[in-house]
């Protein structure tokens, strides 16, 4: 696990001092709250180890127009496109001398004052990966939490995406899930943090946490499936058929983790790798 996290710490301090001189994308088509709407996942990054092997996975599996910006330093940014709604960013990531794999979705949840949020997460035991500082947009840190997940926090200065202009479809980013050693721990840490109120239910495949904020549910916790998973955040993406867009995926050059089966949430998930190695999950919508 350790291996994992470390080799995730590189990738968001390489995403953020890259994002720190790139320009903002037209955002007309989309809408904002005048208000952070705190604890919601806002953005969400690809670090990758292979942009032009992302470029073709991920235009071929959802169909996302990519538009390419560079930084001052020259580096490519990947702005992926749904329409009028930018979902996510693609990054290349500096190769590491050890060879470790960096590539992996990093979501960015909204907090009120990101160096206030940094210095609840150290009090309760996380740890500050990159440190806060200004994007074009507003301003970002990285954290790791007291199980070693890795998360983003956003303090955006146009307003945080709303749910209207983020709401669930196919392409598009549907659901943010912790896989957690200690879901109930886990829980505690977001709680402190961000001031979630988490609340513990029952479904098939065991115990659930689910963290609201402002009476909305923002993100799930799920206690890890087998000892030999990391904590890890996993983005969700809606597909219309979950069976053929693992299979599309494999085609593609990715990797099947889990195929959709009845026991798994009834059918209506896959677990996928892109080619690269970052993992995600395909949702069945609408549901």
């Amino acid at each position: 696990m350790h291996s994992f996290r470390w080799s995730g710490l590189a990738a968001a301090a390489a995403l953020l001092a890259s994002c720190a001189s790139i320009e903002p994308a037209d955002l007309s088509g989309m809408s904002f709250s005048d208000e952070p709407l705190v604890g919601k996942a806002v953005w969400h990054d690809l670090v990758t180890n292979d942009l032009d092997a992302a470029r073709r996975f991920y235009g071929g599996l959802f169909g996302w127009d990519l538009e390419t910006s560079r930084s001052g330093r020259g580096q490519e940014y990947v702005l992926a496109r749904d329409g009028d709604i930018y979902v996510a960013g693609l990054l290349q990531a500096a190769p590491r001398d050890d060879g470790a794999n960096v590539s992996r979705w990093l979501p960015y949840l909204s907090v009120g004052d990101v160096d206030t949020a940094v210095q609840r997460v150290t009090s309760a035991g996380g740890d500050v990966i990159v440190t806060p500082r200004n994007v074009p947009l507003g301003r970002v840190a990285a954290i790791a939490d007291d199980q070693g997940a890795i998360v983003g926090l956003a303090r955006s200065n146009v307003g945080d995406p709303d749910d209207a202009t983020t709401a669930g479809a196919v392409g598009r980013v549907v659901w943010n899930e912790l896989v957690a050693e200690d879901s109930m721990e886990a829980a505690r840490f977001y709680e402190r943090v961000f001031g979630y109120q988490a609340t513990e239910i029952e479904r098939r495949g065991g115990r659930y946490v689910m963290l609201k904020a402002s009476g909305a549910d923002r993100a799930g916790i799920l206690q890890e499936p087998a000892p030999e998973w990391p904590a890890i955040w996993l983005t969700y993406f809606g597909v219309s058929d979950p069976a053929a867009a693992a299979d599309r995926a494999r085609e593609l050059g990715g990797k099947v983790l889990l195929a959709p089966s009845p026991e798994l949430r009834d059918g209506t998930i896959a677990v996928i790798e892109d080619p690269a190695g970052a993992v995600m999950v395909l949702q069945q919508w609408p549901k």
